[in-house]
């Protein structure tokens, strides 16, 4: 006689850590929505570029220095999931696409001067590298937020996220 096997969450996530069966769509980690007003921390304004900063006639670029607001990090996005959209400027790429990218909240942003302030630009990381012919495309990026300021060639960098998927943005 066969007795019915009513499997509760705790029974599913004991079979899964040993590996007998998959975890189904329903119970991956959430993620939180943000937008790029997020990355701000509440109740500070958007940075301001206060001085010259330095210009290189001959690389054609100029990092300008901003007020102190502008590497003023949300804290509480530290080590969350999030998922959120932007554009992409690659940093490095192999022969399946690009693997490491800032993402920028408009397109051509740290090309086209001045670049946004460190707050407002996120340093990605992607294990599956994204199609180079999908380079111009609006994105979202879902993956684990940090919040850690670096200096790059673009510029000063706030956050980074560790990419889980990267998809084509839908309205």
């Amino acid at each position: 006689m066969m007795k019915n096997l009513t499997l509760t969450r705790r029974h599913f996530g004991l079979l899964a850590a040993a590996g007998i069966v998959a975890p189904a769509r329903g119970f991956a980690q959430p993620y939180r929505e943000i937008t790029w007003d997020d990355l701000i921390p509440p109740g500070v304004p958007y940075s301001e570029i206060i001085a010259d900063g330095e210009k290189d006639e001959v690389n054609d670029t100029w990092s300008p220095i901003f007020d102190e607001n502008g590497v003023k990090l949300n804290t509480a996005l530290n080590g969350q999931v999030i998922r959120m959209p932007g554009y992409i400027i690659p940093l490095e790429t192999v022969a399946d696409g690009v693997t490491e990218f800032v993402l920028v909240p408009y397109v051509g942003a740290c090309i086209h001067v001045p670049p946004p302030p460190p707050n407002q630009l996120v340093f990605v990381t992607a294990k599956n590298p994204w199609p180079s012919d999908n380079l111009w495309d609006a994105i979202w990026v879902t993956g684990q937020m940090s919040t850690n300021l670096r200096s790059t060639d673009l510029g000063d960098i706030g956050y980074e996220l560790a990419a889980l998927n990267i998809e084509i943005y839908e309205w």
